[in-house]
């Protein structure tokens, strides 16, 4: 990065660790945190899309209702590790094997080979010809649907009780004025149940922030990987900036990142929250 970078061996001080903190390791570690924002940017929107069809299924006839209590039940009552680690093989297996089922039709072999799931080279996910780049966004992607699917579990259970919390009086003055229940639905229901709805989502909100490091278990190089790679102990040997265990104090900058971003999500949620309740009855009960 400087041009004093050509030798570390002559650095001491600032410019020896100006130098340590620009090499390439270290610009792939401050881009693994754009890794973390887009993964919530992303699953947020989708969870949020998960949790309103199984708020939706979970409230409509059965066996509609029992689809959506199910899905909400399961996913909720698993550790959320054990699901990760799970659910990703699982998913990843899933699409090779319909992959396989379409273009193999002519395989005679068995797909399951004792611990193992063979399938042909064209149903690979992603292709072992393929860059590495299309490896990683693949797995990231696997890392997002699976993130959608359990914070959208928990998501559809806050938005099917704020559903239940909206009272009773405003549907039935809507049915009474001639609304069909789909207007129903949409212009009475749907509206008033973000006041009841955001102080859970908001919590949700903050667990899946706190959850971001799952992707270290997923394959995927983030934050935490390489906090944990760049902070460990490095000799002269392996690298040009040899250190001590440094772990200590990555993972401390991490924290400081967790906490701020938080803090700032609070101030949002807020802001959002009296957005959404100025001028209503919740809102000054909320404020006594």
């Amino acid at each position: 990065m400087f041009s004093f970078c050509a030798d570390p061996s002559t650095l001491e001080g600032a410019r020896w660790l100006a130098c340590y903190l620009t090499t390439g390791k270290h610009m792939v570690f401050y881009a693994s945190f754009g890794t973390v924002l887009l993964l919530l940017a992303i699953t947020a929107p989708a969870a949020l899309a998960f949790g309103f069809l199984g708020a939706m299924a979970a409230r409509g006839p059965a066996p509609l209702s029992w689809i959506g209590k199910t899905y909400i039940a399961i996913v909720r009552g698993i550790p959320d590790i054990a699901f990760f680690l799970f659910f990703v093989i699982a998913l990843d297996q899933g699409f090779e094997w319909i992959r396989h089922q379409i273009l193999c039709p002519d395989w005679e072999q068995p797909i399951r080979q004792g611990n193992d799931f063979v399938v042909c080279s064209a149903a690979k996910l992603p292709l072992s010809s393929s860059p590495q780049w299309v490896h990683e966004i693949y797995g990231f992607l696997i890392a997002v649907l699976t993130f959608a699917i359990v914070f959208g579990a928990f998501a559809a259970n806050v938005l099917y009780g704020a559903m239940r919390a909206v009272p009773r009086a405003q549907i039935e003055t809507a049915q009474a004025y001639g609304m069909t229940p789909r207007q129903t639905f949409w212009r009475i229901l749907v509206p008033q149940m973000w006041v009841y709805a955001l102080p859970g989502l908001g919590n949700l909100w903050m667990v899946l922030i706190k959850a971001t490091p799952l992707l270290f278990l997923l394959g995927v190089e983030d934050i935490v990987y390489w906090a944990r790679e760049l902070g460990g102990a490095k000799t002269p040997r392996f690298t040009d900036y040899p250190h001590g265990d440094w772990r200590l104090w990555y993972f401390l900058f991490l924290l400081v990142f967790y906490l701020a971003f938080t803090k700032v999500s609070e101030a949002a949620l807020e802001r959002l929250m009296a957005r959404l309740t100025h001028g209503q009855a919740f809102g000054a009960r909320a404020a006594s």
